[in-house]
């Protein structure tokens, strides 16, 4: 039986989230609301919800907008530390670099840019059923030929790492969550200086006989990097078709906070959420949405797959699809964006009754 209150969880949350701009110009990616929470907070949950207690976050980029909103952990149910990285240090200098906060033998880390509902408590059985120096939690897909392979024997012990290949061998690729015994981080990853598990830690591991194994499953998984993975993950948060324990009984078409209203007559679809003291107006469609905080929606736009960012204004009957708005932005009566559109923070665009879109 696996001993998940004697693990430690490492988040690694350095990332600037360049993909994400403009919504990460003031925000750590892993803080963006997503289905009525910063997108941590799920994970977080998810870590207290397998029985883990310590937790400790590697962070780089505002890093004080973490520590200012989770605090000690304590009100999750969590003891949450925070380590500060000076200079990027990739993710084996992440975790090497919080060597001196881990409490335990057995160390899970996870990617904080990755969306998952695979079983925490099974990664764990199979890394001690193992006895493994580390295992790694390995997706099944479709189409493996965009991502790395790890192909295992019969026993599940890793064989090699492999590049993209248009032919893998395999269906099996890295899913970016990881348990190390403490030991290894200590003597196999170098301190001080950047170095990537990827490409360097793990290949160094299996040419040293280490046991390195790898638990396979077909789970959910998204990488939130881009806008539309990001619309996606919240969509599939608030439906329940990626379990969260933030929102446990509380799946729908939409997740609309306590604090935000919503105008009769208003239709929130897709997986739709709505943050704290947004407003909604009369006759508005939002389909698979994510409106951030204290946003104000006029009467009669129609949205769909688009992030709107705290604080910004869209006007009545306009119309928005594909499109990502900044804080504090503000968007005309009668407007139409679609096709990819990005409005940096503060932007006001006039009533028009134009159409806007980058394809043209």
């Amino acid at each position: 039986m696996s001993h998940p209150e004697n693990t430690d969880a490492v988040i690694l949350v350095g990332g600037k989230g360049t993909r994400l701009r403009p919504l990460t110009m003031n925000t750590p990616k892993p803080m963006l609301p997503t289905a009525g929470f910063p997108f941590l907070q799920h994970l977080l949950a998810r870590i207290e919800a397998a029985g883990i207690k310590h937790v400790v976050l590697s962070t780089s980029f505002k890093a004080e907008v973490f520590s200012n909103y989770f605090g000690d952990g304590s009100q999750m149910g969590l003891e949450i530390e925070y380590v500060f990285e000076e200079e990027a240090l990739g993710t084996g200098g992440g975790i090497r670099n919080v060597l001196d906060k881990l409490r335990h033998e057995t160390v899970m880390v996870f990617n904080g840019d990755v969306l998952s509902g695979t079983d925490l408590g099974g990664i764990l059985q199979t890394h001690e059923d193992r006895d493994a120096d580390l295992t790694m939690h390995l997706l099944r897909v479709a189409d493996p030929s965009a991502f790395g392979c790890v192909p295992t024997d019969a026993d599940g012990r890793v064989l090699e790492f492999l590049e993209k290949t248009e032919d893998p061998p395999t269906d099996q690729i890295n899913a970016g969550c990881y348990v190390f015994r403490r030991s290894v981080i200590e003597e196999d990853i170098p301190t001080g200086r950047n170095v990537s598990v990827e490409r360097e830690t793990f290949p160094m591991m299996l040419n040293n006989n280490r046991k390195v194994y790898g638990h396979v499953d077909n789970s959910y998984w998204r990488d939130m990097g881009r806008p539309t993975d990001f619309v996606r993950g919240s969509s599939d948060l608030v439906r329940g078709v990626v379990p969260s324990p933030l929102l446990a009984g509380k799946h729908g078409e939409s997740y609309v906070d306590p604090t935000a209203g919503v105008a009769g007559g208003a239709l929130l679809l897709g997986g739709t959420a709505v943050g704290r003291g947004s407003e909604i107006g009369a006759g508005c469609r939002l389909d698979g949405t994510v409106i951030f905080n204290g946003v104000t929606i006029e009467p009669g736009a129609v949205i769909e797959n688009s992030i709107i960012a705290s604080g910004a204004r869209i006007g009545a009957n306009t119309r928005i699809s594909d499109a990502v708005i900044g804080e504090g932005a503000v968007i005309g009566a009668r407007c139409e964006l679609a096709g990819g559109m990005r409005i940096w923070p503060g932007v006001v665009v006039p009533d028009t009754g134009i159409r806007f879109s980058s394809d043209a």
